[in-house]
């Protein structure tokens, strides 16, 4: 009898652990793995991030959402995830100018987490037909529908993003990208509010 109170005295506090561990996981915080270089500098390929599931989405705020439904390409798996910065809240009106400047809701925005490349040739040359909803150089403005986000990556001229897809649904968000604090480079998505 001894022998079982041992036992349990620490097979107890594991399974509570776990638990704990469970539901922070499904509800609170998690782990992410970047793919790709959609969101580079700011982002590399198998860098770890931290996902916010209950944080606030606000303008450049890096989010993470399930693509499968929104990106109807081909090979878009139900599991596949991808990681996007927020450039257009749900009533916001969106020009991005043929100079690469971006208006939202008539105010310019500064946009210094890109290179002059990727706000200029990176966002407004396309490489696969742009999105019905989506248009973009100067006199072209589109609203973001209420419920839905306009997103781009970083890399703009590799990214793919709402301007071939069009608008992400607040439902289909998971969470908001942090970067652990530890990583070497400084990320400027900590340096916005989330």
């Amino acid at each position: 009898m001894n022998k079982t109170k041992e036992i349990l005295s620490w097979v107890i506090p594991i399974l509570v652990g776990f638990a704990i561990a469970m539901v922070i996981k499904t509800f609170w915080i998690t782990t992410v793995r970047v793919d790709g270089s959609s969101m580079y500098p700011n982002l590399q390929n198998n860098e770890r991030i931290v996902e916010l599931k209950t944080a606030s989405i606000k303008r450049n705020s890096v989010v993470i959402f399930n693509a499968y439904g929104v990106d109807k390409r081909p090979g878009v798996a139900k599991s596949t995830q991808y990681v996007k910065r927020v450039i257009g809240m749900p009533g916001d009106q969106i020009e991005y100018k043929s100079n690469g400047q971006l208006y939202v809701n008539g105010h310019r925005q500064s946009q210094s987490y890109i290179s002059k490349k990727e706000q200029t040739s990176g966002t407004l040359n396309l490489q696969l037909p742009a999105a019905k909803d989506v248009t973009l150089g100067t006199g072209h403005i589109f609203t973001v529908p209420k419920g839905e986000y306009f997103v781009l990556g970083d890399h703009r001229s590799v990214s793919n993003d709402s301007r071939y897809y069009g608008f992400v649904k607040r439902s289909k968000i998971t969470g908001v990208a942090k970067v652990f604090f530890w990583n070497k480079k400084k990320s400027v998505i900590n340096s916005y509010p989330q």
